[in-house]
């Protein structure tokens, strides 16, 4: 009998304390995402098992949205070096065990026929890493000197090593490049920095762009250089062609679902996963293409909203973090998909097939939950 009141007095205190509009909101998304898939992974053979890895996975990622509400972000944030250790080795374990795409990115661990994407999980990880050591020099007034930017630095280029190299996933390890650049920002770190290493990103980039597979590169220099990268269009842009063909045949109302004809006719490459957005814009037109940019809009701004009235460095930090990922694969993943932006393998957060990026969505939503959660201890207040 006690159990089952401390059950009830607990699930009180979930409804009544943890933040209910975020799950609201990831659940509209997660569940319009298996209405999209379900729609865009028709013309395949293994339908049903997509859908099913999709709903599976949200189920997850729900269980682990209650569970990081109730996770002190402060016990987790002390906790930094193992978890960067963690994050190496986890995603050391493709060394041994991974398993690569059609494009060739060894980015998956596969266990009974699930894929499991470590660069994509780690990516919570890496956010509270980050959190931690620009919450403690921002506290120690250190955060704009030489010596905290290069270890802040040091630690950055070693995951996004890591994930570039191993994973062999350039898409992801931009990711990461935006959310570090975002974090820095909010924790105040002077502009000066800024344009010193805008500065040496431009005199390194020719070492750099030579770094990158002749795959990548021409992936780069698609959208930028059409004509000479591929003139007939058969080419490297044939998806991002497929893409805004299927987006401009939806029009405003859309096709509706099931009777859009790239869609259905599995014309757009990808179109369940990286490409899930052309779908949207196919069968549901301009107005199912909107309602996904306000659901994540609203998401993004409820993410900063939670950290800002945190009152503590740390939770803006986590919390705009969070924003930033979702943010900077949103524009990436809808850039690809209009022809703006260089097809690098991201995909739409929340609406996108894909076990890892669901359940990596749901439990960053349960972190920024988390911490409204809880007043922060008084050695991370700065207001």
């Amino acid at each position: 009998m006690e159990k089952i009141i401390l059950f009830g007095k607990t699930a009180i205190r979930f409804f009544r304390d943890a933040d209910m509009l975020l799950l609201a909101l990831s659940l509209v998304s997660a569940i319009y995402g298996v209405v999209l898939i379900s729609n865009a992974a028709s013309a395949l053979p293994n339908t049903e098992a997509i859908v099913s890895v999709q709903i599976g996975a949200i189920v997850i990622g729900v269980f682990l949205f209650i569970l990081f509400s109730y996770v002190d972000i402060d016990i987790l944030a002390d906790k930094s070096r193992l978890l960067f250790v963690f994050s190496l080795l986890f995603i050391a374990t493709l060394i041994v065990w991974g398993e690569g795409d059609h494009v060739g990115r060894r980015a998956w661990l596969r266990f009974f026929g699930i894929g499991i994407q470590p660069a994509e999980i780690v990516k919570i990880p890496f956010i509270i890493i980050m959190a931690k050591m620009m919450s403690m020099y921002k506290e120690e007034k250190t955060l704009s000197t030489f010596f905290s930017l290069l270890k802040m630095g040091i630690v950055f280029i070693i995951m996004f090593v890591f994930v570039l190299y191993i994973s062999e996933d350039l898409g992801t390890a931009l990711m990461y490049f935006g959310m570090f650049i975002i974090m820095l920002f909010i924790a105040g770190l002077k502009l000066r920095w800024f344009a010193i290493g805008g500065a040496l990103l431009v005199a390194a980039s020719p070492l750099l762009w030579n770094m990158l597979s002749y795959t990548q590169q021409t992936r780069i220099r698609a959208p930028f250089f059409p004509d000479e990268v591929d003139p007939t269009g058969w080419g490297v842009l044939w998806q991002t062609h497929q893409s805004v063909r299927a987006i401009s045949a939806g029009g405003f109302t859309g096709q509706g679902l099931g009777s859009g004809r790239f869609t259905q006719g599995g014309l757009i490459p990808e179109q369940h996963t990286d490409f899930i957005f052309a779908a949207a814009g196919e069968e549901l037109g301009f107005i199912g293409g909107v309602a996904i940019i306000a659901l994540m809009i609203v998401m993004i701004v409820r993410c900063i909203r939670v950290g800002v009235k945190s009152n503590n460095t740390l939770g803006l930090l986590v919390c705009t973090g969070i924003a930033g990922m979702l943010i900077v694969q949103t524009i990436t993943n809808l850039g690809m998909t209009i022809g703006f932006l260089p097809v690098i393998g991201v995909t739409l957060p929340f609406f996108s097939y894909g076990g890892s990026s669901i359940v990596t969505c749901f439990a960053a939503m349960g972190i920024v939950s988390g911490i409204k959660m809880r007043p922060k201890p008084v050695r991370f207040r700065t207001f």
